[in-house]
């Protein structure tokens, strides 16, 4: 299969509150003077409704981030199918212990133009969204996470004056396997235009040829209301330096509903991939008898993708495996409410591990976070859906899949078809139509959507019922494979399906908890401690999974597996495997790479040292404070991109390792299992390829705790009142050691033009609120978010807590 047909469109959705980006187009966010309501409240679609008692909110809002933690608000009898459990038991903690059931409304007011078309846009709302117009149905969609849009241009206000825009949202019991979020959690938008013009995600680019020398460039331009109208269009293409490097004027008609064609040369391309995220932009002016009636920007990517069978993937021409990684939609302590500081600060950190390719499990993703990845260099597959006709949740999507899907399909794939971060379109997750007989014509259908609206990527679906899909032909009629761990039948399938390609579309599900540490360290499934913890020697896993090291080695030793997306870069609300059986109070997974507090793991550094060919890696665990086994055996592991290293223990060799493939962990570690714990220093250096020294990093003994620490990477905040920065709490020695057990109660205190926004820790035990002034230290630390006012000036981030020096951390508010 040969791909080679890039993009990306971004219909120019404005941040700011109101952007007159054209006279013909205006785009609204809706943000402040929302009104809001947890419960429900007979006739508040009504414009004559009395909301003056409701609260205040500015959207992107979550309801039920705020908690309270409780058992009771999430509490099941379920047999997780997918988890292979076949009898019912108590679950908690499922999708985060947070109150996020009930039904919520939504209330705010917004003008617009007379005489315009006006379009309501709603980038998620969570769920079964039900919008009204002046106390008109406008329109009703069940997903939550899918970005739909509505003509509300017949229910507008004669003066198109204070219009009420009502929308009620519920989210049913059951509904969920992982914390979904509330309410209008993603943005909404005002779009007025002419009446001709084009409608929301109304473009399509491909580019049919890719060379050094040129690429072409197709641009297929929805107009509406322009039936018999001759029109013009003129387009310009822009270079990522914003220079005009192609134009073309058109005239024509709509024939009989076809978007209007335009092709373009593009000398010297300057190619979009992970490394160099060039991104062009297509700016079309669409005139009706000479009169301007709108002007629309695509945001577009030249790049050229090929899978090809016994080779693997191929991005501009260059054969690479996807070192990707699994993410749920929420932001960890803000929830589901998306924010584009939130997730760039995400998406950095995945940057320098090495991460190049985003699989949005299990469900559509927050348009900003789709952008993000074109402009910083992420690919992306892009899931709609957890469950297709048969369920998974009591009241999950199946209860509308057959009269949904096709819409919700198409609205997924229209808003990002041109995206050039997007590689692959997944169709669904460990669905269990899957093991049906007649499981592949619903696959077929809906892989068959994808081909129509977007003929230039291939499709997958995660699956993770080998023995079904290999038999009743489900894999077989996928233009990807996608396996969901089964690391061991990879080679199976090779063999027995016909696209002689494999994709490990979930991997590994290694369980950690950030600092804690069990002894031995051996590799085990399900382990259960009393302290409701996993051990972060990265040998822990679930039952279906494994670690880490086995899909290093798959990827390696075989052209044909085209790569990972391990579950989960982040920690995330819900599903606390291996403790989801009546464990409360573990509330959140702990299958992250990096923590709910955004702080990196130990396996963090495991990743890195494989992923990131550019950068030394040399990181040590455990921490050297174990009071009490003086004496005794404590395994030292390495993680490094050095082929051998050697360990000191207060100055004292204990010996040099070299990795090798005696055993696959053996690849990837550098270990010394019986090093004989006294306190003081743990030395490593780390020798390249030629034996010489190249690299060294010591561990101390901490002493008693003395002070608070603050630090960030964040030099400066922009007064956008959305900006954050996130601040890493540290409790150190007087010697700045790490006190590595510390997990004293710290408050926080924020002066100036800023606000304390929430805090972490990355305990999944831990019931502290997350945007409560307060949290208790894990294992020495976590972090503070602070979030940017609307004037420039000072932000002032003060911690105490009892016995220790205070910390403070003050960063500027810029214009």
């Amino acid at each position: 299969m040969k791909i080679t047909r890039p993009i990306t469109v971004f219909l120019f959705l404005a941040s700011a509150f109101t952007a007159s980006l054209y006279a013909q187009r205006n785009i609204t966010t809706l943000e402040k003077g929302w009104k809001f309501l947890k419960g429900d409240a007979p006739q508040a679609e009504s414009a004559e409704f009395n909301d003056s008692k409701w609260e205040n909110v500015t959207v992107p809002h979550d309801w039920a981030i705020f908690g309270p933690f409780d058992r009771n608000n999430d509490l099941q009898n379920v047999a997780v199918t997918q988890n292979l459990e076949t009898q019912a038991s108590v679950k908690t903690g499922r999708t985060g212990g947070l109150p996020y059931v009930g039904t919520g409304w939504y209330r705010t007011e917004f003008d617009v133009e007379t005489g315009k078309q006006t379009t309501l846009v709603f980038d998620g709302a969570m769920s079964e969204a039900r919008v009204y117009v002046n106390g008109q149905e406008a329109c009703f969609w069940p997903l939550g996470y899918n970005s739909f849009h509505c003509d509300v241009t017949g229910l507008i206000n004669k003066d198109g004056k204070d219009n009420v825009l009502a929308v009620r949202l519920e989210n049913r019991p059951q509904s969920s396997r992982w914390y979904p979020g509330a309410g209008l959690y993603r943005n909404v938008h005002v779009v007025t235009t002419e009446k001709i013009h084009v409608p929301v995600w109304g473009t399509q680019i491909t580019t049919p040829y890719v060379g050094q020398d040129y690429a072409s460039v197709s641009l297929r331009t929805e107009i509406i209301n322009a039936e018999k109208k001759k029109l013009t269009v003129i387009t310009k293409i822009y270079s990522p330096d914003g220079k005009i490097v192609a134009e073309k004027n058109n005239q024509g008609f709509i024939n009989h509903g076809q978007p209007f064609t335009q092709n373009f040369i593009v000398n010297n391309p300057l190619m979009w991939s992970p490394e160099s995220p060039n991104l062009y932009k297509a700016v079309s002016e669409i005139y009706a008898d000479d009169t301007l009636q709108d002007k629309y920007t695509t945001t577009f990517g030249i790049r050229t993708i090929e899978y090809i069978a016994d080779k693997g993937f191929f991005l501009n021409g260059k054969h690479r495996k996807f070192q990707g990684v699994c993410n749920h939609h929420d932001l960890g302590p803000l929830g589901a409410a998306v924010n584009v500081s939130a997730l760039r600060h995400q998406l950095k950190l995945l940057k320098d591990m090495g991460c190049d390719a985003i699989r949005t499990a299990h469900n559509m993703p927050a348009p900003e976070l789709v952008r993000l990845c074109d402009e910083m260099g992420f690919m992306m597959m892009i899931e709609p859906f957890d469950e297709w006709d048969i369920a998974k949740c009591d009241n999950g999507y199946h209860r509308f899949f057959n009269e949904w899907a096709e819409k919700d399909m198409v609205n997924m794939l229209r808003q990002y078809r041109n995206n050039a971060c997007v590689v692959m379109w997944s169709i669904g997750n460990e669905v269990p139509t899957q093991c049906s007989p007649e499981g592949y014509k619903v696959a077929k259908f809906l892989q068959d959507i994808c081909h129509r609206e977007d003929p230039t990527r291939p499709v997958t679906c995660g699956m993770d019922q080998v023995s079904c899909v290999l038999n009743n032909g489900f894999a077989a009629m996928l233009d990807i494979p996608g396996f969901n761990y089964r690391a061991h039948r990879y080679e199976e399938a090779y063999e027995k399906l016909p696209q002689n390609i494999v994709l490990g579309s979930e991997t590994s599900s290694t369980v950690s908890s950030r600092g804690v540490y069990k002894f031995p360290a051996v590799k085990k499934a399900q382990a259960i401690y009393d302290d409701h913890q996993s051990s972060s020697y990265d040998l822990e896993y679930c039952s279906w999974s494994n670690i880490p090291d086995i899909d290093f080695a798959l990827a390696e030793d075989h052209e044909w597996t085209i790569g990972q997306f391990v579950w989960t870069g982040f920690d995330y609300l819900g599903e606390p495997s291996p403790y989801d059986t009546d464990a409360w109070p573990n509330h959140s997974s702990m299958f992250g790479i990096i923590d709910l507090a955004s702080i990196p793991k130990d396996r963090y550094y495991l990743y890195r040292s494989v992923w990131n060919k550019n950068a030394e890696t040399l990181h040590i665990l455990p921490h050297w404070n174990w009071e009490g086994y003086e004496g005794k055996d404590i395994p030292v592991f390495v993680y490094t991109n050095y082929p051998s290293a050697e360990l000191f223990v207060n100055g004292v060799s204990q010996g040099k390792r070299t990795k090798n493939d005696s055993t696959v962990v053996n690849r990837y570690r550098l270990m010394w299992h019986n090093v004989k714990y006294h306190p003081g220093e743990v030395k490593v250096v780390a020798y390249d390829n030629n034996g010489n020294k190249a690299a060294e990093k010591s561990l101390h003994t901490a002493g008693k705790p003395y002070r608070i620490r603050l630090v960030s990477e964040y030099t400066s905040l922009k007064a956008d009142g959305k900006d954050l920065a996130y601040v890493t709490l540290r409790i150190e020695d007087k010697d700045g050691n790490l006190c590595p057990t510390d997990g004293r109660m710290v408050n926080f205190r924020v002066d100036g033009e800023g606000k304390y926004k929430a805090s972490a820790n990355g305990d999944p035990t831990c019931l502290d609120l997350f945007h409560k002034p307060q949290m208790h230290a894990f294992n020495g630390m976590l972090t503070v978010i602070v979030q940017a006012g609307e004037k420039p000036g000072k932000i002032r981030l003060r911690a105490s807590a009892k016995g220790v020096k205070a910390g403070e951390f003050v960063i500027p508010v810029t214009e």
